[in-house]
């Protein structure tokens, strides 16, 4: 068994609970017995007898509380207990020790059934409890006393269940939300990884793709090709390693420059017309425009791009899709679940030979005149 210290919030709160309706059981059933010996000396043999019997009968419940308290029905113990109750309470009618014994049943068989949760199983309890204690004391008030009584006991041990329900479902429901915040923080990862490195490795299979057209040409400019796709490869590396620290701000200027000389190291020609951005849409702006990007390289055989912005719509278009079908894939599905939580949208349409995606900023449409 585990010692205190090494147990977690919830295992403390659970083995507190359990315990102390373990020894509140005890503590009644126990006082009861003991008072009614010392005071009454002329019958202590008969009080020691009644006593085992009643320490049996508390083993018994206390059982039938740790079945209950672990959720299950433990219908055979249960019946025990009840027969168990009624041979104790029709042998001691005859002897003094019988109000003892009257009280110890009925405390000891509504604390360990309490809490099983059935409104019939707590009507019946409640109601049979309170007639069982007024026929056997031929009392009203102690009817009525038994009944309130075990209402009591039956809202004491639900209520510490309660607790210990909503202590552990929001351990749950804590622990669940770190899962998500950690699914979610890969996600975005994976995204960054894609958007970042996709666009590197895509500019590096074109550029080397055309280093070795010029060297199969024996073109002089072979060699400068291949040490510009060496420097894209250092970006690459400093740009995972940037990753790989943490995340670092997306800069909009930073992205529309590196399109720029990407695209122009491909032979592509390149036209910017992005106007200010206003400063909450720079960051998705700059994701848009390196996915954009991404997807020339990777997907088309452009020779122009134009990125332009005309508030609220960013577009860049090219002139390289071979193929009237709206274009989609892993980068484009990714961008838009980005961009939707902004309340941004994302739409591609294809014109052969020209693509286009336009994201639309909904905080910046102009409102009519």
């Amino acid at each position: 068994m585990r010692r205190w210290t090494e147990l977690d919030q919830v295992e403390r709160v659970d083995l507190y609970t359990r315990q102390s309706l373990y020894l509140l059981l005890w503590f009644f059933v126990g006082t009861l017995t003991i008072s009614a010996i010392a005071q009454e000396p002329d019958h202590r043999t008969a009080f020691a007898v009644a006593g085992a019997g009643i320490l049996v009968l508390t083993v018994v419940a206390t059982s039938v509380l740790r079945a209950v308290l672990d959720q299950r029905r433990p219908w055979r113990r249960i019946a025990l207990l009840l027969v168990l109750s009624a041979i104790a309470v029709a042998v001691a009618l005859p002897h003094p020790v019988w109000e003892v014994v009257v009280v110890a049943v009925f405390v000891n068989v509504v604390w360990s059934l309490s809490g099983l949760r059935d409104q019939w199983l707590t009507v019946t309890l409640v109601v049979g409890l309170g007639v069982f204690m007024g026929a056997t004391t031929g009392s009203l008030a102690l009817l009525a006393g038994g009944m309130f009584m075990a209402a009591f006991c039956i809202f004491t041990v639900r209520a510490s269940l309660w607790l210990l329900g909503v202590v552990t479902e929001l351990d749950q429901a804590r622990s669940a939300q770190a899962a998500l915040a950690v699914a979610e923080e890969r996600l975005r990862f994976s995204r960054d990884v894609h958007d970042v490195m996709g666009r590197r490795l895509s500019a590096i299979a074109v550029q080397a793709e055309l280093a070795a057209s010029l060297a199969d040409r024996a073109d002089p400019r072979a060699a400068a090709q291949m040490l510009a796709v060496r420097g894209v490869a250092h970006d690459a590396l400093r740009e995972a390693r940037e990753l790989a620290r943490g995340y670092r701000p997306t800069d909009l200027h930073q992205e529309l420059e590196g399109a720029r000389a990407l695209l122009r190291s491909a032979g592509i020609e390149v036209r910017l017309d992005v106007a200010e951005v206003p400063a909450p849409w720079q960051e998705p702006a700059a994701w848009i425009v390196r996915e954009a990007v991404t997807n020339v390289l990777r997907h088309s055989a452009a020779t122009q791009v134009a990125i332009t912005f005309r508030a609220p719509e960013l577009c860049v278009t090219n002139d390289g899709v071979a193929s009237a079908e709206p274009g989609t894939g892993l980068g484009l599905d990714g961008l838009r679940e980005r961009l939707a939580p902004l309340g941004a949208t994302v739409t591609t349409a294809a014109d052969v030979p020209d693509f286009r995606l336009t994201a639309r900023f909904p905080d910046l449409v102009q409102e009519p005149a």
